[in-house]
């Protein structure tokens, strides 16, 4: 293969490797937003309210949103600059308050 061939190849690689970093980052952008938007839509769009929110590592803040209607339910994380994304979503959400199994010798 010649210097200018290899050149070429070398080239196309790299563009392959943007164009796919460029996919990447449209659709992490398609999963998140400014918070006020992304509550906003679950409230509105599937009738979903926080449910219950924990602090992640480097300070995300992670919430859970439920409907008790539809049962749909949806996981997102918050981080420091504001920018809310979605995790995880599914259905048929069931509150549960279940009490710690009771302490063994060995725990």
């Amino acid at each position: 293969m010649t210097l200018k061939q290899k050149l070429l190849t070398m080239t196309m690689g790299f563009g392959l490797l943007v164009s796919a970093a460029q996919l990447v980052e449209a659709q992490t952008a398609r999963n998140c937003g400014p918070r006020d938007m992304v509550v906003q839509r679950l409230a509105e769009g599937f009738g979903e309210s926080r449910r219950a929110i924990g602090l992640g590592a480097q300070g995300a803040v992670v919430e859970l949103f439920a409907s008790d209607s539809s049962g749909s339910w949806t996981i997102t994380v918050t981080f420091p600059n504001g920018s809310t994304c979605l995790v995880a979503s599914g259905q048929a959400f069931e509150a549960l308050a279940e009490a710690l199994p009771p302490r063994g010798d060995g725990a």
